[in-house]
């Protein structure tokens, strides 16, 4: 019999399709972004999704389970946003996650968020996150990770939160880096002579031939010029953004050439330099093809693949905290 787990802040479903993967069965999940609800409820047609913020939600009203998983907001944190951190309502998410978890207790939970927290101005808070963590009656285990140490052919940085009730005594270690490290020839080469624009920049092209295999049009900002935005095919992909316009661009370009301390220009006509498509990013996210991405505007493709945790990255964390359960 499979374990049983609660979704918080699910977006898309990568950490919980990882979770699957990894022989989880997620009963229920809460999202309130109501452009993502159509993707959760497509790819993920056996896990009732509760559409509610979290704040309204009582803890009496989510079912008993043996983990609770997600990725509370990550923007309040982030080095590109607000840098506010506990100080902004979307980083005080956090206590609503433990505030579940407390009254649910649960065999153990993950938590995942940008590198960004570790930040020196946010120390306080993180501590007083860990604290409550422990508070709740778990032992709290905490690292950054790169999921290309672990064979994800991209460069990203993620804070993970794992604890274990105090009562199991599980002594947890982080999965080891592998030696096998993927680049993105491995991943997206295939897909390079198919992708199609958008139309009108940003909106679904009827004539892509593969699910969302289409790319945002439109310029470059002064912010994206200011450095290089190539990976070549031998190398893994720049961390997949939470939005179109910052998408990396695809390996077939040259790298870009630096001209200021903070100005790159393109080495060649900007006609041979294309942000990855939707479906490239997805790859890099690891996800499989055969999961669909909804949206009126890519622009919300594009979102949901950034903030999701890596499918694949996800599935071993997930089989290391099996590992490490006493059941």
């Amino acid at each position: 019999m499979s374990l049983k787990i609660v979704s918080l802040f699910s977006g898309a479903g990568g950490l919980d399709l990882g979770f699957k993967k990894a022989g989880f069965n997620i009963i229920f999940a809460n999202e309130f972004d109501k452009d993502i609800w159509a993707t959760y409820e497509h790819n993920h047609p056996e896990t009732y999704l509760d559409k509610r913020s979290i704040t309204l939600i009582n803890e009496n009203e989510i079912p008993q389970c043996d983990g609770i998983i997600g990725g509370p907001p990550c923007q309040s944190w982030s080095e590109a946003g607000s840098k506010k951190g506990i100080n902004d309502k979307r980083g005080q998410l956090f206590f609503d996650f433990i505030r579940i978890l407390r009254a649910k207790q649960p065999l153990f939970f993950l938590a995942e968020n940008v590198s960004g927290m570790l930040a020196p101005r946010h120390k306080d808070a993180l501590e007083e996150i860990k604290k409550t963590f422990e508070d709740a009656g778990y032992k709290l285990y905490f690292k950054l990770l790169n999921a290309t140490d672990y064979g994800i052919a991209q460069d990203r940085k993620r804070v993970i939160f794992i604890g274990f009730r105090k009562d199991l005594n599980v002594h947890y270690t982080f999965p080891l880096p592998v030696e096998n490290k993927l680049v993105l020839n491995d991943v997206i080469k295939d897909l390079s002579d198919s992708a199609v624009p958008a139309i009108n920049k940003s909106k679904p092209n009827s004539n892509v031939k593969f699910s969302n295999h289409e790319y945002m049009t439109g310029g470059f900002s002064s912010m994206y010029m200011s450095r290089n935005r190539v990976r070549a095919w031998n190398e893994p992909s720049f961390t997949i953004q939470a939005g179109g316009r910052h998408a990396p661009i695809h390996p077939s370009a040259p790298k870009m050439i630096k001209v200021e301390p903070d100005k790159f220009i393109f080495a060649e006509n900007k006609d041979k330099y294309r942000r990855l498509s939707v479906r490239e990013c997805a790859r890099i996210q690891s996800f499989p093809d055969d999961f669909i991405f909804k949206y009126s505007d890519l622009n919300h493709g594009y979102k949901m693949i950034g903030n999701a945790v890596n499918v694949d990255f996800a599935k071993i964390l997930a089989k290391s905290i099996i590992q490490a359960l006493p059941v």
